[in-house]
């Protein structure tokens, strides 16, 4: 098995790259970083594969920005990490959201990627 370390590093390594990519307002980037059949879950209804996700973040307003902290991970299996971070979602001209999510990142022959992504609002 593998350390917590190890696992945080795999997660880092994936969201920086879509952080980045949420931060500069590129949809496709950002999908790029999920697996073809991701389910994905934001504050919308839901939808599978990376179309659904680029037009999610398509839909979202310039300016958006998200920094997320890693609060636990699991390691289910050797090509699998489970993630759950608090993500703060800043905006140009509103107030900040903050927002729990919950991300299962799956290795594949190229690298890994985001296989499913959820959001959940507590207030």
């Amino acid at each position: 098995m593998t350390s917590t370390t190890d696992s945080e590093v795999i997660l880092r390594g994936v969201l920086d790259q879509w952080k980045a990519a949420v931060d500069q307002h590129e949809p496709q980037r950002v999908a790029s970083r999920f697996t073809e059949d991701a389910i994905f879950q934001g504050l919308h209804p839901y939808s599978v594969g990376r179309a659904g996700i680029a037009a999610y973040y398509d839909s979202q307003p310039l300016g958006m920005t998200a920094e997320y902290r890693i609060l636990e991970t699991r390691r289910p299996a050797d090509d699998l990490v489970l993630g759950y971070l608090g993500v703060d979602f800043s905006f140009t001209d509103r107030p900040t959201i903050h927002v729990n999510l919950g991300v299962l990142v799956k290795r594949l022959e190229d690298g890994w990627y985001i296989s499913h992504y959820q959001v959940s609002k507590l207030d």
